[in-house]
């Protein structure tokens, strides 16, 4: 774990508070402590609702996810959610999904041969599973993003026996609104169970303090009035309750652009992989329009991730951490995924494990530097990759070669130097150097390195 220029070890910061957007560093979130505050971490499909194969499918063994995040040093995940009962993502391989918002009450049996639903009814142990998973993360001093809708099985997944619940087959309110329709606005009827189940998850959770909310996960185009509605619903319900938490919207299939995101009434944001946020990775630097969160779900995609190898999935995180992004992991877990993952009963694929440990590298970093005066200074560094403070804290990014130049003309005094190995987490530190001048610096590793300096 990185020390401070103090000597003391870096602790994570504790929940303080609900998140808000930082008034003097809107790229980032903060909470009571005043203090910016970076999100990292990882998340996968069934954290929330079991789905793998199996009916009904296996139970997901959460305390082990959160001892995972722990032990990786993330503080964020995404909540998942499902809109399919019965799916076949995976080619040969039939997934189930375990619980829904509404009863399955009948008459009558839905597609997937169970009960109907009755969207009339809310399901009181789906709501107390996600106040149980967001508080007993709260515990754990962890950040839950709560997906209200997933978008891709509605647009890419509908089959005739799959037991959607808005399929006029599946419930008993004569409700027929079969795929993506259903995430438009086009049947009031529709609109009015979507807002009742989102009301009741904001009741469930809203006196929680690591809450933030994302709308819907892969929509299309074709939802972007529906997505706007949504924020402006979550924000109206929580505006006449104690605590109001960030609202998000992610990218979307079909025609979506990072543009509909920045103009959306989200308070963050996940962007497609164009504009460098994905492969290959320049990322733009955060101008604090929105709290950017890359996910690898959005933009770099496993596809990518496995493309680049190690050495790219590295500077994908130590790019995008210096250019002013939060990031997020797409991470398989101990789902059996051909060509994608492949866990060993208990034991996680390492394939990812340089993914995940880049992370929690970054979030130490977070932790530890004035990450609230800190803002992309892409010009101050030879490698165009510096966070910094100038005059005071600098980070930078070398992605590869051993030598970076660095204008700290602007700075005073002495600056302690210290070189940060972000394969191993070893650090190494240098002589000291007298500032007011451009300055080269020689790593002592390869093929990347992170260089910190910070004013005495």
């Amino acid at each position: 774990m990185p020390i401070s220029s103090q000597g003391e070890c870096v602790m994570a910061k504790k929940i303080n508070g609900v998140l808000r957007v930082c008034p003097e560093n809107p790229r980032y979130f903060t909470d009571d402590s005043g203090r910016a505050i970076y999100l990292a971490g990882s998340h996968t499909w069934n954290n929330f609702r079991g789905r793998n194969p199996g009916d009904p499918p296996a139970a997901f063994d959460y305390p082990a996810f959160l001892d995972f995040q722990e032990k990786f040093n993330h503080n964020f995940f995404r909540l998942w959610a499902w809109e399919l009962p019965r799916t076949y993502q995976v080619e040969g391989i039939v997934w189930h999904c375990d619980v829904f918002p509404w009863p399955r009450t009948g008459p009558g049996l839905a597609t997937d041969g169970k009960p109907r639903f009755d969207l009339a009814q809310l399901l009181p142990g789906f709501f107390m599973r996600i106040r149980q998973r967001v508080l007993t993360a709260q515990e754990r001093d962890l950040y839950v993003c709560v997906m209200l809708f997933d978008g891709f099985g509605p647009q890419f997944l509908r089959r005739s026996d799959d037991g959607f619940p808005l399929d006029g087959a599946n419930n008993i309110n004569g409700i027929n609104c079969g795929g993506p329709e259903s995430q438009s606005l086009a049947d009031p009827s529709v609109t009015a169970v979507q807002e009742a189940y989102v009301r009741k998850v904001i009741e469930t959770v809203n006196d929680l303090d690591n809450v933030l909310y994302e709308i819907a996960n892969e929509s299309g185009v074709y939802s972007t009035d529906w997505q706007y509605h949504f924020i402006r619903f979550v924000k109206q319900c929580e505006a006449a309750l104690p605590k109001q938490h960030p609202v998000g919207m992610t990218f979307q299939y079909k025609g979506g652009t990072n543009e509909t995101l920045f103009n959306s009434p989200a308070d963050w944001i996940s962007p497609d992989g164009t504009q460098g946020y994905g492969n290959p990775t320049d990322p733009p630097a955060a101008d604090g329009r929105k709290v950017i969160i890359n996910d690898t779900d959005h933009s770099l995609y496993y596809i990518g991730l496995k493309e680049v190898g190690e050495v790219g999935q590295r500077a994908w995180v130590w790019k995008n951490f210096l250019r002013g992004n939060n990031l997020a992991f797409m991470d398989p877990y101990l789902l059996f995924w051909p060509d994608r993952n492949y866990p060993q009963g208990n034991d996680l694929d390492p394939s990812w494990d340089m993914m995940r440990r880049s992370l929690g590298y970054a979030r130490d970093f977070a932790n530890r530097i004035d990450l609230t005066n800190m803002k992309p200074c892409n010009d101050l560094a030879s490698t165009k990759y510096c966070l910094a403070n100038p005059g005071k804290e600098y980070l930078v990014y070398v992605p590869e070669g051993t030598t970076v130049e660095m204008d700290i003309t602007g700075t005073t005094g002495h600056l302690q130097v210290e070189w940060f190995n972000p394969t191993t987490g070893t650090t190494k530190t240098a002589d000291r150097v007298t500032v007011g001048k451009i300055q080269k610096f020689n790593s002592p590793f390869s093929p990347d390195a992170v260089l910190y300096l910070v004013v005495e």
